[in-house]
């Protein structure tokens, strides 16, 4: 089916495309779609596009930023994640991107242009160089039949800059007055995308720093102290052993690089099993699985079980090198605990508080007297639908719990 648009005419489109920016996107959540429905109007209107990006910078731990890209007849927005060393690559260097990030106006390449030809000031542009001559790019660009790709800095509030490419494949590239009409929309789309990205940063830091149920939480208005819900839930603690003394005795960075080592180890197991780590205690951690979900007691048993084979390997790797072997220690029990805001009337901690807690990480204690690396209560237990899983060790009193308790240990540990 042949495309049909209307031809450009560029103060009737600028208005109708800035029109739709500010008052038609509010109810759209996702900057991606945003951005899509961005590009499919300027198609309508007679621009010749036929991909785009936006390259944002984000504050995630793992990754630099992302990409949320357009092509014309593809089924959606496409995102990918960034990584850390992008700017060292040998494809960045020189590239369009890092051109814009050095502090470029604008940035334009075309196939066949003239080595080194430059381009003239267009309104709103400033001034940019218009060749061919970074390699990776003429290459993407030839392998994706494109002619011409401008990119632009996508300013956002404070002096942030991100990066926004469009590109053509209509022989000949873009017109002046369709680089003219883009310019003129970007200050617009940087407005309307950097209240979405703003909203995806937020998300992040705060499924980062508290975990994604917790953050849902909070965004969804549970900011004030004592607001919270009681629920059912396996509680996991995990302790190293021995801390104290390596933190007194190892450098600094040895000591960061053990726990972060000994986290991955550990956590990992937790969040694939659909647990939330709720806080790190110095070298320990508290995490739940609400019991609301299915199998919640097997998918706690199975990240006890993952963080254990995971240690191991930690410990093989590390006496391979001549390092000395990690100990630790895991408890889980199961119960109510208030989980929500506790803290002063400014500084809050979203967690969970209660007896059941406190059961935890007397377990976790009692792993050293017994050593086990991981001991769950009787109350835990009962969740299973194996109870061959697990071995009973008996009846043993804990401080600050009234009666004893029915202590178990994974099965041929």
């Amino acid at each position: 089916m042949t495309e049909t648009h209307d031809p450009l005419d560029g103060q009737t489109s600028r208005d109708a495309m800035l029109g739709w920016l500010l008052r038609d996107t509010l109810d759209e959540r996702y900057l991606d779609d945003v951005f899509a429905g961005f590009c499919d109007r300027l198609r309508r209107h007679g621009v010749a596009v036929a991909h785009a990006a936006l390259h944002l910078r984000t504050n995630h731990p793992q990754w630099l930023g992302i990409e949320i890209r357009w092509r014309l007849g593809g089924s959606g927005p496409e995102s990918r994640n960034l990584d850390y060393g992008l700017f060292e690559t040998e494809g960045f260097r020189g590239s369009p991107g890092q051109r814009i990030r050095d502090g470029a106006a604008m940035v334009r390449q075309r196939r066949g242009a003239s080595q080194g030809s430059r381009q003239g000031t267009h309104r709103g542009t400033g001034r940019g160089t218009d060749d061919d001559g970074h390699p990776e790019t003429a290459r993407l660009m030839a392998g994706q039949g494109l002619t011409d790709l401008v990119a632009w800095p996508l300013r956002y509030s404070l002096g942030k800059r991100h990066v926004a490419t469009f590109a053509s494949d209509r022989p000949g590239g873009f017109a002046a007055a369709e680089i003219a009409l883009l310019a003129d929309l970007l200050p617009a789309l940087a407005v309307v995308t950097e209240v979405r990205h703003k909203n995806r940063l937020t998300r992040l830091l705060l499924d980062t720093y508290v975990g994604p149920h917790a953050g849902g939480m909070i965004l969804d208005g549970a900011t004030r102290r004592g607001s919270g819900v009681t629920v059912e839930a396996a509680i996991m603690v995990i302790d190293l052993r021995g801390f104290t003394r390596i933190s007194e005795l190892w450098p600094r960075d040895d000591v960061i690089a053990l726990l972060n080592d000994y986290f991955d180890a550990v956590c990992c197991p937790v969040e694939r099993n659909g647990g939330e780590i709720l806080k790190f205690m110095g070298d320990g951690l508290l995490a739940i699985f609400p019991l609301d979900r299915p199998d919640a007691g097997g998918a706690t048993l199975r990240a006890a079980h993952e963080a254990r084979r995971a240690m191991r390997d930690l410990n093989r790797a590390r006496t391979g090198q001549g390092l000395e072997a990690l100990g630790y220690g895991i408890g889980v029990h199961a119960g109510a605990v208030m989980y929500g805001n506790i803290g002063s009337r400014t500084r809050l901690d979203f967690t969970v508080i209660g007896p059941a807690v406190n059961v935890a990480a007397r377990l976790e204690g009692l792993t050293k007297v017994l050593e086990a690396d991981v001991l769950v209560s009787g109350a835990f237990a009962a969740l299973l639908d194996a109870p061959t899983a697990l071995a009973c060790l008996g009846s043993y009193p804990l401080r600050g719990v009234g009666e004893p308790l029915e202590v178990y240990r994974l099965a041929g540990e």
